[in-house]
């Protein structure tokens, strides 16, 4: 092996230490925009500070989640399509943190790819500042990491963290009873789970990301990049008026896995499928797979991304709060003294 006449350098290993540098300048505008009450510092430092106090809080209890944006990363990268990702990671994130009661404070990202491009790196996060945007919190820090030899040409990694807060005694779910109404909030689409089984049915139906969409006029590959919607400022608008009692964020084991999370021991819910319509894309993915009902409901969220279980006296109230801030709300069931989730009616 040759080396360099004046020696070797970091970037001839493959990493640019000179385009990490150029990312963080041209993202600093985006993360700027997420200030909010609280946030001490900008981006740079070796950590970054945060002031509950001057965040408006008295006795808080800080909640944390972390989490990725999955399998549905390989179809931002085939198809170049990225700039929504960064808005799923967020959602993934803050969405969980709003089940709790928690007000989401701020926001920090991890990226990791074999090469650093600048342009692809900066979309990326600038669509996680505008996620954070949405949900009310900041972008105060994050890695971006240049790791030849661990990804292909092209490929990345995407995670998130996110910190939030209430104050104590503010904690969900709680005082959840027998009789209780579930409202389901709509889904903006797959959002980010099951991914890996969308990827196969694509597969099965023969259709490239690029083809057209057949339930809508967008490619395929655009439409099931659609970004996960962000509950967080209408849950909190709902938690603020009373009556909630508890939140479940409907991912990865659908609404029969994710519903009973929030329900104590000896209770269960009734929900009615013909109260919302199927979304388009999952009933194309139940005809293309000749998938069960059964199973369509605890892999995807199969149209409703967000369930609220609210005091019945308070559900027309909340119903008529949460569609005035723009959300499409259905009254699906009733929490019920029997375990377990079950269905009536039909989806498909």
């Amino acid at each position: 092996m040759n080396l360099p006449k004046n020696g070797m350098t970091y970037a001839d290993a493959g990493v640019d230490i000179d385009a990490g540098n150029a990312l963080v300048d041209r993202i600093k505008p985006a993360a700027k925009r997420t200030n909010r009450s609280g946030v001490m510092a900008g981006l740079g430092g070796f950590g970054a500070l945060f002031d509950l106090k001057d965040a408006g809080y008295t006795d808080p209890i800080l909640v944390a989640a972390t989490d990725g944006v999955g399998t549905k990363l390989r179809i931002a990268i085939d198809t170049g399509h990225v700039d929504g990702v960064g808005i799923d990671l967020v959602a993934m994130c803050v969405n969980d943190l709003v089940c709790q009661g928690a007000e989401p404070l701020f926001f920090l990202d991890y990226f990791a790819t074999g090469l650093l491009e600048t342009e692809k790196a900066a979309r990326i996060i600038e669509g996680i500042a505008l996620g954070c945007e949405r949900a009310g919190c900041a972008l105060i820090g994050g890695e971006t990491a240049e790791m030849p030899g661990m990804y292909p040409a092209g490929d990345f990694d995407l995670a998130g963290f996110s910190v939030g807060a209430m104050e104590r005694g503010g904690a969900l779910p709680a005082d959840v009873a027998q009789g209780d109404v579930l409202l389901g909030l709509a889904s903006d689409g797959v959002h980010s789970n099951g991914y890996s089984l969308v990827r196969k049915l694509v597969e099965v139906s023969g259709l490239s990301w690029d083809a057209a969409c057949p339930w809508s006029d967008q490619s395929l590959g655009a439409e099931l990049l659609t970004p996960t919607r962000l509950y967080v400022k209408q849950a909190l608008a709902a938690i603020d008026a009373g009556g909630v009692h508890a939140l479940a964020h409907i991912t990865g084991g659908g609404l029969t896995e994710n519903l009973p999370r929030v329900l104590p021991e000896g209770l269960g819910a009734d929900i009615d499928l013909g109260t919302w319509s199927l979304p388009a894309v999952f009933r194309w993915m139940a005809q293309t797979g000749g998938m069960e009902e059964a199973e369509m409901l605890k892999t995807f969220n199969c149209g409703l991304g967000m369930i609220l279980v609210v005091a019945e006296k308070e559900a027309d109230a909340l119903t008529e709060l949460l569609a005035g801030l723009g959300e499409d709300v259905a009254r699906i069931g009733r929490v019920s003294a029997q375990d377990g989730v079950r269905y009536s009616g039909t989806l498909l």
